[in-house]
């Protein structure tokens, strides 16, 4: 007697594919049109029957969260890829730079997620934690790299991201809009001193000197100096003009 191959019934790998069209189909009519669309909508956009819909995901409730974990879960395994192939600073910016991408378009789930207070629920929750623990790791290899400042905690990151998806999403120029974005992660860096910043000496705090960038008479931009006290005027024409403007004495 020869044995038979281990394989599941079809029924079952049936239950399973139409399982994961509507899950699927789920995460792109929430973003798309929001959770106020109905089971049958969504049973209409995957193509299948409504009682497949309900048989997997008895209520929408349960449907959002199967969506939100699915999410999630993608999350964690960008936090392993980036992990794995980068340093810890350019792992945790382009870690980050990709939750806010991938959250940007499911702002409608997320919505609710913040606003509905029973959340999150155990299968949410589970999810949630593994985010949390990818992101500590991830943020803790940073701070020994010396690639993110000190201060920084993950609830404060998580924040970020929050914020970086509603700013992302608010923009209509997506170029532009990630721009953005990557200038709001860059405040994350480690503070050098440069001359754009204002230096006060806390001794004698009426004294305080600014670099200027611009020209004070025409408004071109100066160039750097190496030494020297710091360019007011772009050159002898707009010093000149300057100088004759001034009051006599």
């Amino acid at each position: 007697m020869t044995a038979t191959p281990d394989v599941a019934p079809a029924g079952r790998a049936d239950a399973r594919r139409n399982r994961e069209i509507v899950l699927r189909t789920a995460m792109r009519v929430f973003a798309e049109e929001g959770l106020e669309v109905s089971l049958g909508r969504i049973a209409q956009r995957a193509g299948v029957g409504a009682g497949t819909v309900y048989r997997h995901f008895p209520s929408k409730e349960i449907l959002v969260e199967a969506v939100l974990a699915r999410h999630v879960e993608g999350l964690v395994a960008a936090a392993d890829r980036w992990a794995a192939r980068a340093a810890p600073g350019e792992a945790l910016f382009g870690f980050l730079l990709e939750v806010i991408e991938k959250s940007a378009g499911r702002q409608h789930v997320c919505d609710a997620l913040t606003a509905d207070q029973s959340w999150p629920r155990a299968v949410l929750a589970a999810a949630a934690q593994r985010f949390r623990e990818a992101l500590e790791r991830l943020l803790y290899e940073a701070k020994q790299a010396g690639a993110i400042r000190a201060d920084v905690r993950a609830d404060d990151l998580s924040a970020l991201v929050a914020g970086g998806a509603a700013l992302r999403s608010a923009h209509r120029d997506r170029a532009r809009g990630t721009g953005l974005v990557r200038l709001l992660l860059d405040g994350l860096r480690p503070q050098t001193v440069t001359e754009d910043h204002i230096f006060r000496d806390s001794a004698s705090p009426r004294h305080e000197t600014t670099i200027l960038r611009y020209c004070a008479e025409c408004g071109a931009r100066l160039r750097d100096r190496a030494t020297g006290r710091p360019a007011r005027y772009c050159g002898p024409t707009c010093r000149q003009r300057a100088h004759r403007r001034r009051p006599v004495a």
